[in-house]
């Protein structure tokens, strides 16, 4: 499955249609005392007959989905009833030592709520997760010393052809599948893919297991990454919702995967996957997890591969929790030896035999068509046998690039990043000796082979090595801010674990995905968003059992508040993309830090009444503001005169006809009585930021206190400047409260 191949790109769209075809719809209705039956409304407003409807939502969304030509769709659209009819969009995923990495140690959470107490409700967080399905099998999922599932559960395990209902436990407590959408996608077929909720992809599995994965001993990617292998919680439960297919995710079926979870009962729900930046109402994700944060379910998702592009980032909703990808402290170190005996660095997760220490010739066929691409069929046998072959990343996915030279009888392969890749190394378990180096290294091997008459390499491997420094990075490939739905939202919002990570994988797939590669792993190590995003939706679930009447929003701003933006060498984080510091356009507030959010000392809580109250200040109609809160007696009696009014934990500002932007914040104590916090401004010059006041006394722990934050952007800046940062934090003896603060000139 192409999702599996290297970093899971979001790249959401509308499958194309002939004006008369049938396709999928989704359709809003509105709310009505009496509603009649979602096929009984269907069928008298269309000719539509009882097989074309596919869904009926009715916790997620008010509303149904439906295989109907674009007639039909029009006489629905016409329909007071309706609030809107959108065809069915095509999503597609975003693709150990992170417990370590992040300060969760010992056997089990015991560990990490030192302190604190610590009983049953670890054991009553549910996780759903939805994904490619899971593979139950995997000790990830053993449900030792699990007390019995929550009696408030209403999930259930599905019976199928390849997967059995008793291959749920205490665990793993629920499977379903969801390809209504997919199929009718698919013209009916179902393309040779099983109809179950077995995980024949890997991804699922792998961003199942990170969530809340047992710990289990011993494991690695053929040798590497070896150690024990435990999710984020390991006591919470897991659901799987399977979502994605061969063809990607559609969102008829995301919508009634979240429909059901919603009223299943999970407390998290984690989406791995997501859509362009779109308005909120048209987003089927946002309107759904709109619904979850209302029942009190905390939505993790991922910001997307897009980076490192300016303005690329995904899954923007405030109520929803936008997860950026970093590094770890661990690295797959890789050698390329020249014949000018320059040894150059890189990353690979090469397992096999290896090359030896003779010299072989190194092929470079940059005059070739798309040969120095090593894109399939690309690569004539008469050239490249018995040689290593130079190929540069970009177009196909780099683990394929290898099998184009293994097959075409290269005994090596030399990956090598241009610009647009930039100094980014992301290990893969390529099926050859293969080493993947930065464009630096790589510009400098190429010039050795322009010079050289007849150059050589041989290629080695360095297995596992921990402590790397710096770290962590922000990933080249973590999709960046600023918001483009709402500015005055900054996204992501944080960064988390997700470069070559190990996690569980799929008992029918080789760890590069591709149909040629027959290895098999029980572990795989993968990158991408894909995978920071579940780590974030394993400390949410472990934020939710330490203190569960915090709604999602508070657990958000828990995680925001105390995210660190100093790395394991005491400099601020940088960017992988092109080595300098990171800002939060890229990082958010910042890495997450499990402690630290335990007890913020203060939250930025947002009710549903101010999200509403956020959604009325945007131009939307008043038919759109109810597509995204589906509710009866919806009005904006009450609206904010700007979208940053919202009590975000992060300030995104734009200085446009007005030099002056003032914002008004709400925190409330969750630490200990009688706190005095005062206020420490950092900001950017050609900026004014007055806070008042300047000191916040909490008598007691649950009250409340505001603060006004007025901007001013100085006479005479440039407006044509770039984007400036700042931060605004509360300080007293025990917490630092701190929000990122982005500047932007229009």
């Amino acid at each position: 499955m192409a999702s599996v191949i290297w970093l899971w790109f979001l790249l959401a769209s509308s499958y194309t249609v002939t004006a008369t075809a049938k396709q999928t719809y989704i359709v809003q209705l509105k709310h009505q005392p009496n509603p009649k039956p979602h096929l009984t409304h269907l069928q008298s407003l269309t000719s539509a007959t009882p097989d074309a409807l596919l869904y009926s939502y009715t916790t997620a969304y008010n509303g149904f989905a439906a295989f109907l030509d674009p007639h039909q769709a029009q006489a629905l659209r016409e329909s007071d009833s309706v609030l809107g009819v959108y065809e069915d969009t095509l999503y597609q995923l975003h693709t150990t030592r992170t417990p370590h990495f992040l300060g969760i140690q010992d056997d089990d959470e015991m560990g990490f709520f030192s302190g604190q107490q610590f009983n049953a409700a670890a054991n009553d967080v549910i996780i759903g997760v939805l994904d490619t399905g899971v593979w139950p099998e995997l000790k990830s999922f053993d449900d030792s010393f699990m007390p019995p599932v929550p009696a408030r559960w209403r999930g259930e395990c599905e019976q199928d052809e390849d997967f059995n209902a008793t291959a749920c436990n205490n665990k793993l407590i629920g499977a379903r599948k969801f390809y209504n959408g997919f199929q009718m996608a698919a013209g009916g077929g179902i393309l040779a893919e099983k109809l179950s909720p077995r995980d024949h992809d890997g991804h699922g599995t792998h961003t199942s297991t990170t969530a809340a994965g047992s710990e289990v001993g011993n494991v690695s990617l053929f040798g590497y990454a070896r150690g024990r292998a435990r999710g984020m919680a390991v006591h919470a439960r897991v659901a799987s919702y399977k979502v994605c297919w061969k063809l990607g995710c559609f969102g008829s079926d995301i919508l009634a995967a979240m429909d059901k979870a919603i009223s299943d009962g999970v407390d998290v729900l984690s989406l791995s996957l997501g859509s362009s930046s779109i308005p909120y109402y048209r987003d089927t994700i946002a309107v759904g997890a709109f619904k979850a944060m209302e029942k009190g379910v905390f939505v993790s998702s991922s910001a997307g591969n897009a980076g490192p592009a300016k303005a690329s980032v995904a899954n923007v909703a405030p109520w929803m929790m936008t997860v950026g990808a970093g590094t770890l402290d661990r690295d797959f170190p890789a050698y390329a030896l020249l014949g000018n005996g320059r040894r150059y660095s890189g990353v690979s997760l090469y397992s096999g035999k290896g090359m030896g220490d003779k010299q072989v010739e190194l092929v470079y066929l940059r005059n070739n068509g798309s040969a120095n691409l090593c894109l399939v069929g690309s690569l004539e046998p008469d050239v490249v046998r018995g040689k290593v072959v130079f190929c540069d990343r970009g177009v196909s996915p780099r683990a394929e690039k290898g099998m184009v030279v293994k097959q075409a009888g290269g005994i090596g392969m030399i990956l090598a990043n241009t610009a647009a890749s930039g100094e980014e190394l992301v290990a893969d378990s390529h099926i050859l000796p293969a080493v993947a180096v930065g464009r630096k290294v790589g510009d400098e091997i190429r010039e050795y082979l322009k010079s050289e008459a007849k150059p050589t390499a041989v290629l080695s491997f360095g297995g596992t090595v921990l402590g790397v420094k710096p770290s962590p990075v922000v990933a080249a490939f973590s999709s960046r801010g600023p918001n483009t739905v709402t500015p005055q939202i900054m996204k992501p919002d944080v960064i988390g674990p997700g470069v070559n990570i190990l996690a569980g994988w799929s008992g029918v797939a080789g760890p590069t995905g591709l149909e040629a590669d027959t290895r098999r792993t029980r572990y795989n190590i993968l990158s991408g968003t894909s995978m920071s995003c579940p780590h974030i939706s394993g400390l949410a679930a472990l934020l939710k059992s330490a203190h569960p009447k915090w709604s999602p929003s508070a657990i958000k701003s828990a995680l925001m508040t105390t995210a660190y933006t100093v790395d394991n060498t005491n400099s601020m984080l940088r960017d992988a993309a092109h080595g300098q510091f990171s800002t939060p356009w890229a990082h958010g507030a910042g890495h997450v830090d499990p402690h630290k959010a335990l007890s913020p000392g203060l939250v930025y809580d947002i009710s549903t009444k101010e999200y509403i109250a956020f959604l009325c200040s945007l131009d939307y109609t008043m038919k759109q503001v109810e597509a995204v809160v589906n509710r009866p007696n919806l009005n904006c009696t009450w609206r904010f005169r700007d979208p940053g009014q919202l009590n975000y934990p992060s300030f995104s500002i734009m200085f446009g006809k007005s030099r002056v932007v003032r914002y008004t914040r709400r925190l409330t104590n969750v630490g200990s009585a009688g706190s005095v916090y005062d206020v420490v401004v950092d900001a950017p010059q050609g900026v004014e930021v007055d806070v008042k006041p300047k000191q916040l006394v909490f008598k007691n722990v649950g009250d409340r206190m505001r603060f006004t934050v007025t901007f001013v952007s100085k006479k005479g800046v440039n407006t044509s400047r770039d984007d400036a940062f700042g931060y605004i934090t509360w300080k007293n003896g025990e917490n630092q409260v701190r929000s990122p603060v982005a500047f932007s000139w229009v």
